[in-house]
């Protein structure tokens, strides 16, 4: 496997971004949100309820669900192309699977539905079938249904 070089910037983004998502996702974060917000309650009658009172917890409120969904998405993103890779390797591997499925979230919307609307023969050939795990890929399914066929017609 090539490794490709990465800046120091980068792999320090990286090592934070990974750091925050850990801390951010334990009871203990989510715990420290809520003590936060209670104080900020219970402050309200010390301040009057200000308008300063209000701007502090909208603006702080508001830098975090910011910085969050950065984070979140940049963690999203990670892990989407990890499930994809790692899907890509069992189609791959898979005798009978379809290849054409390697790569499919790289297609269109339009091409993602030409797809589908061809996997739905596969889907109508399985309703046939008594034993629904029978065929794997569009071509084996097509050529198992077709064989059932020559053999049933042979047979009469």
């Amino acid at each position: 496997m090539v490794r490709r070089k990465r800046s120091a910037v980068g792999m320090f983004l990286e090592k934070m971004a990974y750091k925050a998502t850990e801390a951010t996702g334990t009871s203990s974060a989510f715990i420290i949100a809520l003590l936060v917000v209670v104080v900020w309650a219970i402050t309200g009658p010390i301040f009057g309820y200000s308008d300063t009172w209000q701007l502090v917890i909208n603006t702080g409120t508001t830098i975090v669900t910011f910085l969050m969904v950065f984070l979140i998405q940049r963690t999203q993103n990670k892990d989407a192309l990890a499930i994809h890779l790692k899907l890509n390797e069992i189609v791959a591997a898979l005798d009978g699977a379809s290849n054409r499925l390697i790569d499919v979230e790289d297609l269109t919307e339009a091409e993602i539905k030409v797809l589908r609307e061809h996997f739905k023969k596969l889907i109508e050939l399985a309703k046939k079938d008594e034993n629904l795990t029978a065929t794997h890929s569009i071509e084996e399914a097509t050529t198992r249904h077709g064989a059932k066929y020559l053999k049933e017609a042979k047979a009469n």
